[in-house]
């Protein structure tokens, strides 16, 4: 059975790679709530912070290749478009992060 927030679609699946693994770690998880990303995030995951980085990429790519499979969209213009808005919301937010961050457990 999965777990249902409300009247929304079910939590996602945790992948079988994930359930394969004793190291896994969840890093992030993320809703859309009240009109705006709210997500719950493990900071502490690489000693370098850049890194995120490179899991924001990966991600993208994660998203153009569904999006692909969903409906067909080209993954390089997605790529691009998720990459132009990423960038003008770096420049110009429209929303301030807020919260805290426990240490971990």
């Amino acid at each position: 059975m999965r777990f249902r927030l409300g009247k929304g679609p079910p939590e996602l699946i945790v992948p079988r790679e994930v359930l394969a693994d004793s190291a896994a770690q969840e890093i992030m998880r993320a809703w859309v709530a009240n009109g705006g990303l709210v997500c719950s995030l493990r900071p502490t995951t690489w000693d370098d912070a850049g890194n995120w980085g490179i899991a924001l990429a990966d991600l993208a790519r994660h998203v153009a290749n569904a999006v692909h499979e969903h409906r067909g969209d080209d993954p390089t213009a997605t790529i691009k478009r998720i990459q132009e808005l990423f960038n003008a919301e770096l420049d110009s937010p429209t929303d301030s992060p807020s919260g805290y961050f426990p240490p971990d457990e």
